[in-house]
Parts: C-alpha cells; sequence; structure tokens
C-alpha cells in the first residue's frame, strides 16, 4: 500500500491490454485474501481484468448490505483491488464501465475507508461524496479485528452474560478490547437520463 502510495510500484499494466472476465466466488476470495487489506465480504458480481491469462484487477458488487439504499435499483461496490505490488493503469475504469454497461444499475454506492483513501479513485470515477461518517469500533480477538456486529448486547445475552451489563462492560470483562479506525466517506454514483 506505501508503495503504490508513493508511486514506486514496479509492475505497470494498462488495462487496454487486459481482458475481462466474469469471476468465480472461490477466484474472487482467494485473490481479495491476498490482495486486499480488509477481508472478503460476499459478492453476487465479481469482474475482473486478466492479463497473459492471471488475474490482475478485481471488482465486486453486490445489492447494499445491512438494508442501507433497498428503496432503489442500486448495487454496492464492495470491493476493488489490484494484484499486489502492481498498478493497473485505467482498470478501475474499465472494470466499472463494463458492470454499468452489463448490469445497467441506477445508481452504486461505496465507501472508502479514511485510514487509506481519501476517496481519490471515486472522484476520478464520477463519484460524489454524501457524507463523512464518524469513526466505528471494531474488537481485537487474539490477532484479530472482529466487527463488533457479532457482539451485540443481545447475541451476548443469549451466550449467558449479565443483561444488566452493557456490551462495553462485557467485552472488558473478557479482556477483549475496542479499536477505532478513522471513519468512511460514502459515495454515491447516478446515472442521469
Amino acid at each position: 500500500r506505501l508503495i503504490n502510495i508513493l508511486r514506486l510500484t514496479k509492475n505497470k499494466i494498462y488495462a487496454r491490454k487486459c481482458e475481462i472476465k466474469e469471476v468465480s466466488s472461490r477466484d474472487s476470495k482467494d485473490f481479495i485474501n491476498n490482495n486486499h487489506l480488509q477481508d472478503y465480504v460476499f459478492s453476487s458480481i465479481r469482474i475482473g481484468l486478466y492479463y497473459e491469462g492471471q488475474l490482475i484487477s478485481l471488482m465486486c458488487f453486490n445489492k447494499p448490505r445491512l438494508g442501507i439504499g433497498q428503496q432503489y435499483d442500486g448495487y454496492e461496490l464492495t470491493r476493488f483491488c489490484n494484484k499486489l505490488n502492481t498498478l493497473v493503469i485505467g482498470g478501475a475504469d474499465k472494470l466499472l464501465k463494463y458492470f454499468i454497461k452489463t448490469y445497467k444499475p441506477k445508481q452504486i454506492i461505496s465507501y472508502a475507508d479514511r485510514r487509506w483513501s481519501q476517496g481519490d479513485l471515486y472522484e476520478k470515477l464520477n463519484f460524489k461524496l454524501k457524507n463523512i461518517n464518524k469513526p466505528n469500533y471494531w474488537y481485537i480477538i487474539g490477532k484479530k479485528r472482529k466487527h463488533r456486529f457479532g457482539y451485540r448486547k443481545n447475541i451476548l445475552i443469549k451466550e449467558g452474560f449479565d443483561p444488566n451489563k452493557s456490551e462495553h462492560e462485557i467485552m472488558l470483562e473478557r479482556k477483549i478490547y475496542r479499536i477505532y479506525d478513522c471513519g468512511t466517506k460514502s459515495y454515491s454514483w447516478k446515472i442521469f437520463k
């Protein structure tokens, strides 16, 4: 990530030299786990760029998660990444244009993690900034960062923990600590007729 930010990535490939293909769920999961900072997330649409038969760039979409955006015929861009140590020039643009032409979405939403991004790529792809979201917390269990959703108070109570205590109090007693991120930026792309 730092090499890319500093523009020191040595392996550069032009998207025009790549072939677009739909990617299997398994190949998508493997690619994301090996090349993306965040965990794999299920995506129903997975589009890749292949160079000399090898997957080098991947963009994934799904219907919006957690009830966000259910009122319109929209999608969430859930993941985008290139192969480690590889810069695919024009890759995001080529993948997004293919998605729009093939799936004809009315709206696409996505989020930039402010720890790693200021959202420049979204702006280059004609997404509009909708909101700057406050920091969120995760739990550290062992050496892994776990989403707080699986540790809500109602779940902890079902597991036998004291209903008179807060989620935070229960987790502290278990010596499981929170870590905060820097928040996200919400972006939206809409088709205009």
